[in-house]
């Protein structure tokens, strides 16, 4: 894969993520109570032997920088290649601000030449899959394609995505961005394969107008008529683009584990950075059940069906049903929280009852909020 470098575009703001993107970027949300969804591309990198990779940014980037710093968890710190951070700047013709995912990569157009790669891999940090993208590399190579668009079935709403439709030779007749009416069920996973000189081209057209691939570039390549195959993807792919989402995913490792494999440490293993803490702690007399705990916690209460990242506390009494609870939280003495995603560092004080029907975000703004009404018993909002 020396001749292939990949751009991968973390700078999008995941508004529909609420509160969790609130000061942070999307990739860098945790996920699975020890990763971050940043692990799943980098670990996919690594794994198809992608070792030049350039980390588009704009959003929030510190948090994200610095926890891939050189890329050394990845095995992506290597001299010839490695990670660089892409970051917006300023010239003499004012400050270059991405507009969009195409747009986003035209701005940093200049790295892509230094490498002088044959094909570029375009990518998006917030997905939840694993995949080894030299598969899709060697399909775009055989059918001689322009441009390659990797495809999934999707089992949720079409109207999210990009739909492709294909011939049987696998390459793409007809592609409608987030249609009403989708004309087939084979969907854009985002992700692309370019000709450099083809992308190169591609971006110069209409560069004013032309700022995003699915709903710009993709239709161009099409009315231009470039050879744009489809690669399709049978693995787990998904979307967490909004709350509801990030939280069924969690749910789907604990109910259905067999679906992402996280725990196949042979094939396609996905790598996080590792944080040098103690090995989580069970009380006697607790219940922890259907769940996952990270190192660092200490639970003396109960935990079922439940995600637990690093450092969590869980105090006598508590009670944890259905959450996804990041680093950092406390939960007090006889506390009781259900349907809940607990955002880092909460801390939930005795005697709390947070119930909802609906999965909820809580964070501190969100407790104090409730303790300013004197702690009242939470249900069903």
């Amino acid at each position: 894969m020396n001749k292939t470098l990949a751009m991968v575009l973390v700078g999008g703001r995941g508004t529909r993520l609420e509160r969790i993107t609130l000061h942070t970027a999307k990739p860098a949300v945790s996920f699975g109570g020890k990763y971050k969804l940043i692990d799943f591309v980098l670990s996919n990198l690594s794994n198809s032997g992608v070792k030049k990779v350039g980390i588009v940014t704009q959003y929030e980037p510190y948090e994200l920088m610095d926890y891939i710093e050189h890329g050394s968890t990845w095995d992506l710190d290597i001299n010839d290649g490695g990670i660089s951070f892409l970051t917006p700047y300023t010239t003499k013709d004012g400050d270059k601000w991405q507009k969009g995912t195409a747009h986003a990569i035209l701005q940093h157009f200049r790295f892509i030449e230094q490498h002088k790669p044959d094909h570029v891999l375009i990518l998006g940090g917030d997905h939840i899959y694993k995949m080894d993208y030299s598969q899709m590399i060697d399909v775009h190579k055989k059918k001689r394609a322009d441009l390659t668009i990797a495809t999934f079935t999707p089992n949720g709403d079409l109207t999210r995505f990009g739909i492709v439709s294909s011939n049987q030779d696998g390459f793409v007749e007809g592609f409608e961005e987030k249609p009403t009416h989708p004309k087939s069920d084979t969907a854009s996973m985002g992700i692309y394969v370019f000709k450099t000189d083809v992308l190169r081209r591609l971006l110069q057209m209409d560069k004013e107008d032309n700022f995003d691939f699915g709903h710009d570039i993709i239709p161009l390549a099409l009315k231009e008529s470039l050879n744009v195959a489809a690669y399709h993807f049978d693995g787990y792919f998904r979307d967490v683009g909004t709350v509801q989402s990030l939280y069924e995913e969690h749910m789907n490792l604990l109910d259905n584990p067999q679906y992402l494999k996280l725990h196949d440490y042979k094939h396609l293993p996905v790598y996080t950075k590792s944080s040098n803490l103690p090995p989580h702690h069970v009380a006697i007399r607790t219940l922890v059940r259907n769940s996952l705990v990270s190192d660092g916690c200490l639970i003396y209460g109960q935990v079922i069906h439940s995600v637990l990242s690093s450092r969590v506390v869980i105090k006598s009494g508590a009670s944890v049903k259905n959450c996804v609870i990041f680093s950092d939280v406390k939960v007090g003495d006889h506390a009781t929280i259900e349907n809940a995603i607990l955002m880092d560092g909460s801390v939930v004080l005795a005697n709390t009852k947070l119930v909802f029907d609906e999965v909820t975000v809580v964070d501190n703004d969100y407790l104090w909020k409730l303790g300013e009404n004197n702690g009242e018993t939470v249900r069903g909002r």
